[in-house]
């Protein structure tokens, strides 16, 4: 049962940290790209529409490679903008597993104070005790 609990748990965790990672990347790229004075309205657009159907990270090269096409400007500052989301993104995914384990290590403390259930009287006269 512990060790089925303990799985779950890290499926979880991994699983919690890579939504907030991808969600953190989708909405400062979004912001990024809102606030460019590079970007025209429609690219902005376009931006914001790819991010909320299709949003994952993607290496400066993986990028460079779905910009084809793209004037040089355009494409140099998405991967500008890509290149400042990406880390924060990881950043903030980052401390999910940091403020899990110091809330655990902060429980740990706090069941260190309890008090030791001592057996009831019935329990010793069974001679279970």
């Amino acid at each position: 049962m512990n060790s089925a609990g303990g799985s779950f748990g890290l499926s979880f965790g991994l699983a919690f940290a890579g939504a907030i990672m991808l969600a953190t990347l989708s909405v400062t790229f979004t912001n990024m790209a809102q606030a460019s004075s590079v970007l025209e309205p429609g690219e902005k657009q376009r931006v914001a529409t790819a991010l909320e159907d299709d949003a994952q990270v993607l290496s400066n090269t993986q990028l460079d490679e779905q910009l084809v096409g793209q004037p040089e400007d355009v494409q140099a500052e998405i991967i500008r903008i890509n290149t400042d989301a990406r880390p924060l993104a990881l950043q903030v995914a980052l401390l999910v597993p940091i403020l899990a384990g110091l809330l655990g290590l902060f429980n740990s403390f706090r069941m260190m104070r309890l008090p030791e259930i001592k057996p009831s009287g019935s329990v010793e006269a069974m001679g279970l005790g």
